[in-house]
C-alpha cells in the first residue's frame, strides 16, 4: 500500500461563519421544495460537521467513503448485540426466554426472517458463541396520515431522546420539547427531532423554548428545521398540557418506528449484557487468562470489565478504576448482578494511575459512612468490611485502592486540612452531596506502582464519532480533535508503566477520529520502543489508516506505516458488519530497559 500524503488546505473563512452559511444554504434548498410534498414527512437526516472537519475525514476516507460513513452514523444498527453471562447461563437458554419475552411484549417485533429464519441467533464468529444477536428492522416509510386535509399533529422531541427512540426506547416526557396545540391523550402524533441550529456567536443551540407550540404549516418558524426528521408515528399517553406539568413517564408510545428495534432494558438482568460487538471483541484482544492481575483504566459502566471476568472465568484479579464515584458504583452494582467477585473497584483518575515512590505509604483514605451519612476514615472501616462489595475476599489490590492509614501524621500533626474539616462539617448538616447521592463507596485509591499487572486495558474517553445513531457532530473542530488525541497519549504514558515485562496493554476508543487512532499508536511505537503491535483474535474489522496528514499551521499528525495497517483493528459504520466505529490496538510490552 502506498504511503498517503494528506494536506489541509487552509480555510479563509472563520469555522463559526462557514459552518452557518453551509447550514443556512442547505435550509435554502429545503424551503425552494413543495412544503406540501410527502418527502417532508421521512427520516433522512444528513450530519453537519465543520467544514474542516469534515475535509479533514474526506482526505483520511475519501469523499465517496466518508459519505457512506456519515449516512451510516444517523441509523442504528440493524440488531441487538447482547453479551450472554456463561456463568450464569448459557446462549441457548438466554434465546429460548428471549423468543417468549419478546414474542409476549406489545412492541410488535417480528421474531422472523422474511426467509422465515429466527430473529435470534448465535454469532457465528469463532470464539463469540456466547454472543446473541436479535435482528431489528428498518427503515420503514411510515404513512404520516397524509389523507386529512390538515397536517397530522406532531410532538418535537431533542435530539438525544431521539437517537435513543432510534435505539427502541419510547418517548419520555423529559424529551418532550414542542407540540402542536389542542393535543390530547390517546391522539395520534408524528414525532420528529428538534436538530441544534448555529447562532452568530459560533454556538450550537436548540432555538426553542420548551413548550413552544407547533403550527404545523409552512409559516411555522420551525417548519423547515423539521423536514426529513420525522422517527415515527405514536399515540400520546398525555396531554400537552400533561406533557409540559409532569416530570417523568412516557409521553407517546412509539407504536409505528421508522427503525424497529426491541427495547431490553432491566430484561434477564444479571444474564445478558447488551454490549456493542466491538467492545466485546476488545475484551477479546485484551486475551486475559486465569489467575491474572488485570487494570481496567476507564471501566465504566463496566462491561467491558465484566466481559473481561468471564473470560477468565471470574478466576485472577481485575481493578476497575474510574474517576467518578458514581461510575464506580455502576460497575460494582454489574458485577454483583453478574455475581463476579473476581472485580475489584477504585475511584482513581487514569491521569494519576502511577503511583511515584514517594507516595507509596503517605494515604489516608476518607469514604462515605452508608448508616450515617458521615465521611470515615479507611483504618476505622478496615477491622468492619470492605470498602468494594463487587469483591468477595481483600486481594492485593483491594489493599491497594483501599489502603489504611493512621490519621495523624508520622511527626504528630493532623493531617486533615481546615478545609477538609469544614467540608466534612457540611457534610454531616447537609447529608450526602451529589456524588454520594446513590449511597455505597467507591475506594479512593492513589495509583499504583510501576509493572503491577499482567495486563491493562485502556478504553480511553474520546469523541465518541464512532456511536451511532448519531445526528449531530457539529461541536468538534480540528483543533478539538487533536486536543482529544493529546489527552489520550498522557493516558497511555501511564498505562503503558503499569504493565510488566511480557505482558499485554490493549488501547481501543469509540471514534473515527485518526487523531485518536492511528495517530495515538504512532506516538506509542515512537516513544516507546519495546512496545510493538501484537496480533488480535478474533479478527473482524478492518484495516487502520496509512500515511500522515499536514495542518496548515504545520502540525503534521502521523499515522501507521505500511504494514502496521493489518495489526490493528478499525470498525467502520458503513461496512457490512453493521457496528459502530471503533479502533482497537493491541501491544506486547517487551524489555523496558
Amino acid at each position: 500500500m502506498k504511503k498517503a500524503r494528506v494536506l489541509l488546505k487552509p480555510s479563509f473563512l472563520p469555522s463559526c461563519l462557514t459552518r452557518a452559511t453551509t447550514f443556512f444554504s442547505s435550509v435554502s434548498r429545503q424551503m425552494e421544495m413543495d412544503p406540501s410534498s410527502s418527502e417532508r414527512y421521512c427520516y433522512d437526516p444528513v450530519l453537519q460537521w465543520d467544514p474542516q472537519v469534515e475535509e479533514y475525514f474526506n482526505k483520511a476516507y475519501g469523499p465517496d467513503h466518508f459519505a457512506r460513513i456519515s449516512k451510516a452514523l444517523t441509523r442504528p444498527s440493524s440488531y441487538s448485540c447482547i453479551r450472554v453471562n456463561t456463568v450464569k447461563t448459557t446462549s441457548d437458554a438466554v434465546i429460548e426466554k428471549l423468543t417468549k419475552i419478546l414474542n409476549e411484549s406489545e412492541d410488535g417485533l417480528k421474531l422472523a426472517k422474511p426467509d422465515g429464519s429466527s430473529a435470534i441467533s448465535k454469532c457465528q464468529i469463532p470464539g463469540l458463541e456466547y454472543v446473541v444477536f436479535v435482528n431489528g428492522s428498518g427503515p420503514h416509510r411510515i404513512a404520516y396520515d397524509f389523507g386529512l386535509e390538515s397536517p397530522p399533529k406532531e410532538v418535537l422531541v431533542s435530539r438525544k431522546c431521539a437517537e435513543a427512540v432510534l435505539r427502541g426506547a419510547q418517548v419520555y416526557v423529559p424529551g418532550v420539547l414542542a407540540c402542536t396545540a389542542h393535543v390530547e391523550k390517546g391522539d395520534a402524533v408524528a414525532v420528529c427531532v428538534a436538530m441544534e441550529q448555529p447562532g452568530d456567536d459560533g454556538d450550537w443551540s436548540v432555538n426553542m423554548t420548551r413548550g413552544t407550540t407547533l403550527q404545523g404549516l409552512p409559516t411555522d418558524p420551525f417548519y423547515c428545521e423539521r423536514s426529513g426528521l420525522y422517527i415515527g408515528m405514536g399515540t400520546t399517553m398525555l396531554s400537552r398540557a400533561g406533557m409540559f406539568r409532569v416530570t417523568h413517564g412516557v409521553a407517546v408510545d412509539l407504536s409505528n418506528r421508522v427503525f424497529r428495534l426491541p427495547s431490553l432494558h432491566n430484561v434477564l438482568e444479571g444474564e445478558i449484557f447488551l454490549q456493542n460487538l466491538p467492545s466485546i471483541v476488545a475484551a477479546h484482544a485484551l486475551d486475559p487468562q486465569k489467575g491474572e492481575r488485570i487494570l481496567d483504566m476507564c471501566a465504566a459502566p463496566g462491561g467491558k470489565t465484566t466481559a473481561i471476568a468471564i473470560l477468565m472465568q471470574d478466576e485472577g484479579e481485575i481493578v476497575a478504576a474510574d474517576r467518578s464515584h458514581n461510575k464506580v458504583l455502576d460497575v460494582q452494582k454489574l458485577s454483583a448482578e453478574m455475581g463476579l467477585t473476581c472485580i475489584t473497584t477504585c475511584k482513581l483518575d487514569a491521569l494519576k494511575s502511577v503511583r511515584l515512590p514517594n507516595t507509596l505509604s503517605d494515604s489516608t483514605t476518607l469514604v462515605n459512612d452508608e448508616n450515617s451519612g458521615s465521611m470515615t476514615s479507611r483504618s476505622e472501616l478496615s477491622s468492619n468490611e470492605e470498602m468494594a462489595p463487587a469483591a468477595s475476599k481483600r486481594s492485593e489490590a483491594e489493599k491497594l485502592c483501599e489502603e489504611t492509614a493512621s490519621t495523624e501524621q508520622p511527626n504528630g500533626g493532623d493531617n486533615v486540612s481546615q478545609s477538609d474539616m469544614r467540608k466534612n462539617k457540611g457534610r454531616l448538616k447537609n447529608g450526602r452531596g451529589r456524588t454520594q447521592s446513590q449511597g455505597g463507596r467507591a475506594g479512593k485509591s492513589q495509583g499504583f506502582p510501576p509493572n503491577s499487572f499482567d495486563r491493562v486495558l485502556l478504553d480511553a474517553p474520546c469523541s465518541a464519532l464512532g456511536l451511532r445513531p448519531r445526528l449531530f457532530a457539529g461541536l468538534e473542530t480540528v483543533i478539538s480533535l487533536r486536543n482529544h488525541g493529546r489527552y489520550q497519549r498522557k493516558m497511555f504514558d501511564q498505562a503503558v508503566q503499569l504493565v510488566r515485562v511480557g505482558g499485554i496493554l490493549v488501547y481501543s476508543t469509540c471514534t473515527i477520529n485518526p487523531s485518536e487512532n492511528e495517530a495515538v499508536v504512532r506516538y506509542a511505537l515512537d516513544k516507546y520502543k519495546f512496545l510493538s503491535l501484537a496480533p488480535q483474535h478474533p479478527r473482524i474489522g478492518g484495516p487502520g489508516l496509512v500515511g500522515r496528514c499536514e495542518f496548515p499551521d504545520g502540525y503534521i499528525e502521523e499515522w501507521l506505516k505500511p504494514g502496521e495497517e493489518e495489526m490493528v483493528q478499525k470498525f467502520d459504520p458503513s461496512s457490512e458488519l453493521d457496528t459502530i466505529g471503533f479502533f482497537i490496538a493491541k501491544f506486547s510490552v517487551g524489555c523496558k530497559d
